[in-house]
């Protein structure tokens, strides 16, 4: 019973290190991230760090998969209650951008902060950060398809460059409602992606018209 007590413990600090992490990596990167910093940040001692991670990149690539969890719980989930085609490929829109607007993450996105970080700097982390920002756009490209196979999109589609597009677009919402445009940049973002879908849907009242 007390094993199983410090366990619980151990995972629960692993956890909110992890969160801390994750949120301040969107702001400052992960080369950004100090142990000092966590440490204070979370409560914890320097050498609790060490019961975790051994090295500052065991702590970087859990982080990487600790967004990927967030990511997946906060965006994909709930798309994914919307029914099957160009409605659920609006949703996952509609979902990333409620992440961004709620202010999940100080720096709005962790994969927008990660991936212009690590991409010139080969390494295992830059792998994971590449392989997530490869399943997320399998995963667009996916729900394209199967609105294809529904016939919720016209057959002369490209899923790859469709997937492309969605994903450029929800990207640029991080930067200019950060940098340029503020609430505007997600009216915009929104609009974009739906008279996209609009346009390329035989039955365009399976979507809302603004």
């Amino acid at each position: 019973m007390t094993t199983d007590g410090r366990r619980l413990r151990g995972l629960r600090s692993r956890e909110a290190i992890l969160e801390q992490a994750v949120s301040l990596a969107s702001v400052e990167g992960l080369n950004g991230l100090s142990l000092g910093r966590l440490a204070t940040a979370t409560g914890t001692s320097k050498s609790g760090f060490f019961s975790h991670w051994q090295d500052k990149e065991e702590l970087q690539l859990d982080a990487v998969e600790w967004a990927v969890r967030q990511w997946t719980e906060a965006v994909v989930a709930p798309s994914l209650l919307a029914p099957a085609g160009v409605r659920r490929l609006f949703a996952l829109h509609e979902a990333r951008l409620r992440f961004y607007s709620d202010g999940v993450l100080p720096g709005g996105c962790f994969f927008f902060s990660v991936q212009a970080e690590f991409d010139d700097r080969p390494g295992a982390v830059r792998d994971r950060v590449s392989r997530a920002l490869r399943d997320w756009l399998g995963f667009i490209r996916r729900q394209v398809s199967e609105a294809m196979a529904l016939g919720e999109l016209d057959g002369s589609v490209d899923p790859a460059q469709l997937a492309y597009e969605i994903d450029a677009l929800g990207e640029m919402i991080v930067l200019h409602s950060r940098l340029h445009d503020g609430p505007a940049a997600f009216v915009h973002g929104r609009r974009a992606v739906l008279q996209r879908l609009r346009a390329l849907c035989p039955d365009p009242s399976l979507l809302p018209e603004d």
